[in-house]
């Protein structure tokens, strides 16, 4: 027998390996398993578009079918395993099939906010340097339409960097759009003949994403996220720090541009088996401050997660939360506030108005988690 001190390694930089070996696929743990567990038919995504009046619900099966086959679709226009893709697109749920999609075939996405103009958007392609590039036609905000085809074009004359291929997702009841045939694809076609693609394994370690910081302290600086401490760590603060069992409805009110909507709209949510909720729209204006009420009331949420400036501007237009109080919360259980200080009135009339325990914690870019 050998000696088993040599099987012992100490690693005072704490830089020791984990997942020795092993490998995996973030979107087979955050969709094909729970279709075949035989919860096919639970909903993944519940997409609230108050600014267009859209409702949609998207089962684990459906999520399957549609990212599979999107998969199938960046592997047709030559996207590998290690390849970046940029993503610039709207909260709307292809935004995330496109995320899953790239997770799928082990090529990391780099999801730019949409309210990125032209310029920063140019910085971080000739960072990232996409092999591909999805987006969509419009954004939708209250009174006003975001064009992103000019935004893009622009970007890709200011950057050096070029992707092989611009994939349009064209937002129904809209006008199509499109840019040069040799660089455009169009979201629909390529769908319509699409092969689905199984999901390919990937290290441990293999990159899923990488984010960028605001560029508050200069040069936005990309943060590189892994796949299996990423998605472990994501699981468990599903369950051990907001307390959800699978099946859940769950709410993070953010957007999928921020590292709180890759984490809590799309990862973290999904590979707990939960229905996440994919808001496209405003605490208030949308149409009024009961907007959030509503959609936690309506789909039955047992937790949110939301930003105190959220919570502010809800508290302004509405005081007494007289509109909000219109729709029952007997299924919420908790609401968690990040992204900023939350002061002591605006918690206290948050626990108040919703009914349940309102808990501030802390987050940061670099973590990916609370």
């Amino acid at each position: 027998m050998g000696d088993p001190t040599r099987k012992t390694r100490f690693h005072p930089d704490n830089t020791a390996p984990r997942f020795v070996g092993g490998k995996l696929n973030m979107c087979y743990n955050a969709v094909d398993r729970h279709v075949e567990s035989g919860r096919g038919q639970q909903p993944a995504i519940i997409y609230e578009s108050p600014v267009t009046g859209t409702k949609r619900i998207i089962t684990f099966r459906e999520l399957q079918d549609q990212v599979s086959r999107l998969a199938g679709v960046l592997v047709k226009n030559g996207v590998r395993k290690g390849d970046l893709v940029v993503i610039y697109m709207p909260m709307v749920p292809e935004a995330m099939f496109t995320m899953l999609a790239c997770a799928r075939i082990g090529a990391p996405h780099s999801l730019i906010f949409g309210g990125f103009a032209s310029k920063e958007l140019s910085v971080r392609i000739d960072h990232a340097k996409p092999k591909m590039m999805v987006t969509a036609s419009f954004g939708i905000e209250p009174g006003r339409r975001v064009e992103y085809i000019p935004l893009v074009e622009k970007a890709l004359e200011l950057s050096s960097h070029k992707p092989s291929k611009v994939l349009i997702y064209n937002r129904p009841n809209m006008e199509k759009v499109s840019m040069s045939p040799e660089l455009s694809l169009d979201w629909e076609e390529e769908m319509a003949t699409a092969r689905p693609h199984d999901c390919v394994p990937v290290p441990s370690n293999h990159p899923l994403y990488v984010l960028y910081t605001s560029g508050t302290t200069g040069t936005p600086k990309g943060v590189v996220r892994d796949t299996a401490g990423y998605a472990v760590m994501l699981k468990w603060t599903m369950s051990n720090i907001y307390g959800l069992s699978s099946g859940d409805v769950w709410w993070a009110a953010s957007d999928l541009g921020w590292v709180v909507g890759h984490s809590y709209i799309c990862y973290g949510p999904l590979l707990h088996g939960n229905s996440t909720i994919l808001y496209e729209g405003k605490p208030v204006g949308t149409p009024d401050p009961g907007a959030f009420f509503r959609v936690l009331s309506e789909h039955g949420a047992s937790s949110m997660f939301t930003a105190p400036t959220a919570i502010r501007a809800i508290r302004q237009q509405d005081p007494d939360a007289a509109i909000g109080k219109k729709y029952p919360l007997s299924r919420l259980r908790s609401l968690f506030l990040a992204g900023e200080r939350c002061d002591v009135e605006t918690l206290e009339w948050a626990k108040r108005s919703f009914g349940v325990p309102v808990l501030d914690h802390w987050w940061q870019t670099d973590s990916s988690s609370s």
